[in-house]
Parts: C-alpha cells; structure tokens; sequence
C-alpha cells in the first residue's frame, strides 16, 4: 500500500537549511498497524505531513497504492486526502459551533457523497457515540472529541488513517478506550499508522518505526502486553 524509497525533506530556513528527514526507506502493507516514535525533531511529524500528502517531499520517492504521490497535482492531492486518507489529530479539530453529526458529515458534502447523514450516523455509532451526534464539541467530554474525530476520519472508507498523538490531551484511561477502538478498527482491516513519542500506546501496534535525527534507524515488530495477537 505504501512504498517509501530515500524520502527526504529539506526545509529552508533563511540562509540555512534543515534536512527534517533524509533517505527514509520502508513498505507498509495494506492492513498494519505502524507506529512512528521519536523524541521531539527526530521528523516523525514530517513523515506524517509526507504520508498524508499535506507536504511534498524534497527527495525520493513515495507511492501511495502504486501511485507516484509527486506527480499529482494540487487538486488531485486533495482527492487523495479526502478519499484515501483519514486523519486524526491530537486537538482533534472539530468545528466548535458544528455538532457531532455535522462535523463527522463535512467530508462527505465535500466529496458529494449520496446520504451524508445515513453515513455519518452509522460512523457515530460505530465509535460508540450515537447519542451524543446532536451536541457541539464544547459539550462533549475529551474522549467524545476524539471518538468523534475517529469517526469523522472513517466515514470516506479511507485505505489508511493516520493518528498524530491521538491521546496526547487525554487521561490514561480514556487514552486506552481510544485505542480500543483503534485495535477494533485494524482488526476489522483498516491501515492504521500512529504518531507517538509514548511506548505504552505504541505496545498497540503490530511494528515501530523510530525515528532520530530525521533518519529510520529501527523497524522492528511490536513485542509486549499490548502488541495485538
């Protein structure tokens, strides 16, 4: 699904530049579950950016289901983001004065998806969280936020999701409901690529990539109590 050969990225930084990643090389089959460690500018957050087409790399090459991702133009990039890739973040990014429901819609009416609500109602419910779909993010507890931004990023069926800190802002045991759901979604078949600089939730994934000083220096499978079977 993903074929990553001597990624790298340089970012310009006045009269100096900073090799953020250099010569990153690694597959991703369809259906793991991966997760990128590092301490903070080890580049685990550009390879994010990279991998979910918001960036462009400098070097290499990354192709996304055999497709070249550098020879897409602005808009199909945009496609890709919409219909292949499902993101969640660890502010989760909900619209503040939309509910639930709307916020979970919104990439449907942006792909012109038949029966946005039908679709959204059914991502809520999967995530647990059908009876709060009429309730805007400043009344929903921080787990309901992320359940919500999880459903969100399912609704368009994406080949992948990619998960940066998703249990950054919450408690450890809502944390590990979170990544209940997240074991739940990869055992149902869902790609699954998580952003984390915390070894217990990396014990979820099935392998680790650990990232330093913008170079892949371990790629290893995931051994420990939490490690799926």
């Amino acid at each position: 699904m993903i074929q990553v050969e001597q990624l790298g990225k340089i970012y310009q930084l006045g009269r100096h530049e900073l090799a953020a990643l250099r010569d990153v090389s690694f597959e991703i089959e369809s259906g793991e579950y991966v997760a990128v460690m590092g301490p903070s500018g080890s580049g685990k957050s550009t390879l994010m950016n990279l991998l979910g087409c918001l960036d462009l790399p400098t070097s290499g090459k990354y192709r996304l289901e055999s497709t070249d991702v550098q020879d897409l133009n602005q808009d199909q990039l945009a496609g890709v983001r919409n219909k292949r890739i499902g993101f969640v973040f660890q502010n989760f990014n909900l619209l503040p004065r939309a509910t639930a429901l709307e916020n979970i819609e919104l990439p449907l009416l942006y792909g012109r998806v038949p029966n946005p609500r039908e679709i959204a109602l059914d991502a809520l419910d999967k995530v647990g969280l059908a009876d709060r779909a009429k309730h805007r993010p400043n009344e929903l507890s921080g787990g309901e936020r992320q359940r919500a931004a999880i459903a969100r990023a399912l609704v368009n069926k994406p080949a992948i999701i990619l998960a940066d800190e998703p249990t950054g802002n919450l408690d450890s045991k809502t944390g590990e409901e979170i990544m209940g759901i997240f074991s739940d979604l990869n055992r149902d078949g869902t790609t699954l690529i998580l952003v984390t600089h915390d070894p217990i939730i990396a014990g979820h994934a099935r392998r680790t990539l650990k990232m330093q000083d913008g170079l892949l220096v371990d790629d290893s499978a995931v051994v420990g109590e939490n490690a799926p079977c």
